[in-house]
């Protein structure tokens, strides 16, 4: 290693807070040069989306995968839409953070498969504050803790559709002051919900997102993913099937590129607002990229 790689490295660290011991630091600083030189080749090409350096840049795809995305890809075969959609029309663009006081800031799962809770809470979160006029924080935990029953395992993954079903049989969820103060006099928010599913209908998120609210919808994230820092996402790395899915986020808008005219969804992630375009990204409209159409729900309240 160059010692100009060493003092990327030195400088990454300090704005991360990262602290390895001798051994561990060689390997990493391996790792962060190699990841850096895939990202700098990227940016010198030509793209749709740069790439840049996040909190990530130490880890392999496969140390990530293990913490972060859901360790078995999840299938969706089984869901069938039931999204009754309008006739439009639906205006270009719909950013739901701009609307009002109706998405939560971004939040971070950690070093759990758990994205799928936080997907489902967003979701929630937002429903309710559109329906009912006040924007509350719901508990991940508490689907992480409770949800099994629903065919959702914990930090090794789950499905929004499956926790809306949890959260419907249970009559509502904690927010999460209740779930992390149970030694306290603590309450179930009372939600009614009932569940809608837009299976591979791009055509139906758009409806959903335009008249209604924020969507949760599910796609396959690969190697490129993980270092994306701003642009319209597109990968030829990823399938657009239903048993690919390892990860989970909110649709809270979509839009069109001033230059080139690219339609994409705004998607709030769940990696820290330092990741991306602070914590949400942008990925291609249209031609259900990497699968995102292929589990996408939301409630009705």
């Amino acid at each position: 290693m160059s010692s100009t790689d060493e003092y990327h490295f030195k400088t990454w660290m300090s704005q991360h807070s990262k602290d390895y011991d001798l051994t561990e630091y060689s390997y990493r600083l391996r790792i962060f040069t190699e990841n850096k030189r895939t990202i700098d080749h990227h940016n010198a090409g030509d793209h749709s989306f740069k790439m840049g350096l996040s909190q990530f840049t130490d880890m392999t795809f496969g140390e990530f995968k293990k913490s972060y995305l859901l360790t078995e890809p999840q299938n969706c075969s089984a869901t069938k839409g039931n999204h009754v959609v309008s006739s439009g029309p639906y205006p270009d663009s719909v950013d739901w953070r701009e609307l009002g006081n109706f998405v939560t800031p971004v939040k971070n799962q950690g070093h759990c498969g758990s994205c799928w809770t936080f997907s489902t809470t967003g979701c929630l979160e937002s429903v309710t504050a559109i329906a009912r006029g006040k924007l509350l924080l719901l508990s991940e935990q508490q689907l992480v803790d409770c949800a099994q029953a629903f065919n959702n395992h914990g930090c090794n993954g789950g499905l929004p559709s499956q926790a809306f079903e949890y959260i419907r049989y249970n009559g509502g969820i904690m927010t999460e002051f209740d779930h992390h103060n149970l030694d306290q006099l603590t309450s179930l928010q009372p939600i009614d919900i009932t569940l809608c599913l837009l299976q591979y209908d791009e055509k139906a998120m758009v409806d959903a997102v335009a008249r209604l609210n924020p969507v949760s919808l599910g796609f396959e994230v690969t190697s490129d993913f993980m270092h994306y820092k701003e642009g319209v996402y597109t990968s030829s790395m990823c399938s657009n099937t239903t048993d690919t899915v390892n990860h989970a986020v909110l649709a809270v808008g979509y839009g069109v590129e001033e230059e080139g005219g690219a339609p994409y969804w705004i998607v709030k992630n769940s990696w820290g607002p330092s990741w991306g375009i602070d914590g949400y990204f942008l990925i291609e409209r249209g031609r259900n990229m990497c699968g995102l159409a292929a589990c996408s729900s939301y409630p009705l309240v």
